[in-house]
């Protein structure tokens, strides 16, 4: 497939804004879409996201809309990157205008809470119910990748997945810079569930860096908390493997323990004291973790697999339960070995 000249990045929020920007700088036309006209606007007279990524100029390769027929029509490829609960309503508003073979990346870390869907299922099946002649490709991109960090060119490698290999180098050969290393597979449901599950164990770990307590806890989170994503993973028929890279471990890792980290931040400060309420009104940006924590329970329940961390997450955010107690609940569990459920 030979390369493109335009692109759709639909979402203008900080991470699609810094791929709009990498893709900009890149060479590539981009056609940046924000739903509000005065977010346009403000895209178009400041020639910033002010809002979202402020501090970093758009390329004048970069071309802010609030026309979505118009950002995707013709357009070879489509990045989406709005957050997973409206996912499905623009992915619907879009698909008429799409080109029949156009390649189609997700990157938006969610699981729908109506339908338990991956962001990528969710595109399969608007596109079988409204276009039918749709031929393109669908991948998803994901990995340890902080969209400030991104915009500043700070090194960075992230991993792209689609059905096929030769789907996969195509998004692979779209995106990598000297700056933004891109590596390729063919796991598309293991880098979405990695790139989703690793935000409610990002909430945990902030919850307990509130609580006070050390690195040792934190440690013990994560890697238990990647014994849980992989445990759900496989049994929707991921890839052990791909846990232990960049959409698995390394986004774990850097959501867990770095201060950008939106899903640390409603962590800790849930560890603070504060209530779930007073901390979203302070926030400008959506936590995926949040809206994932319910869609990732029922998943758990359906599919039968113990998720403990999971639950307790849940039970702090949905039922209110204090943070002390979850973490007493966590210790107090039956001794296991450590590799049995794994």
């Amino acid at each position: 497939m030979a390369p493109p000249e335009n692109i759709a990045v639909i979402g203008a929020g900080s991470w699609g804004t810094a791929l709009a920007k990498l893709l900009g700088d890149k060479g590539f036309s981009v056609d940046l879409w924000a739903h509000r006209p005065d977010h346009v606007a403000g895209l178009l007279r400041d020639r910033e996201n002010t809002t979202y990524l402020p501090g970093f100029p758009l390329p004048t390769t970069v071309y802010p809309t609030a026309d979505l027929a118009q950002a995707v029509s013709n357009k070879p490829v489509v990045v989406m990157v709005v957050p997973s609960h409206v996912y499905r309503e623009v992915f619907t508003l879009l698909a008429p205008h799409l080109a029949p073979n156009a390649a189609i990346i997700s990157a938006t870390k969610g699981v729908e809470n109506e339908t338990l869907l991956t962001m990528n299922q969710v595109m399969a099946e608007v596109l079988a119910s409204l276009r039918p002649d749709f031929k393109g490709q669908l991948g998803v991109l994901a990995g340890p990748s902080f969209a400030k960090e991104v915009a500043a060119g700070i090194p960075t490698a992230v991993t792209v997945a689609a059905p096929t290999i030769e789907g996969a180098r195509f998004f692979q050969d779209i995106f990598h810079t000297e700056r933004f290393r891109v590596y390729a597979g063919t796991d598309v449901i293991g880098m979405e569930l990695g790139g989703a599950l690793k935000n409610i164990v990002a909430i945990a770990a902030g919850i307990c860096d509130g609580l006070g307590y050390g690195t040792n806890t934190r440690a013990a989170l994560i890697t238990r908390g990647l014994a849980e994503i992989t445990r759900l993973g496989v049994a929707m028929g991921a890839k052990p493997l791909t846990f232990s890279g960049l959409a698995g471990m390394g986004d774990l890792v850097l959501t867990c323990t770095g201060d950008l980290s939106r899903n640390r931040q409603v962590g800790l400060k849930l560890g603070q004291g504060k209530t779930l309420q007073q901390i979203l009104a302070e926030m400008k940006m959506v936590a995926e973790g949040i809206k994932t924590t319910r869609s990732a329970m029922a998943l758990a329940k359906k599919i039968g697999v113990e998720m403990p961390i999971l639950e307790q997450v849940y039970a702090m955010i949905y039922e209110d339960k204090p943070c002390g107690e979850a973490v007493q609940s966590l210790l107090g569990r039956d001794s296991k070995e450590e590799m049995e459920e794994v």
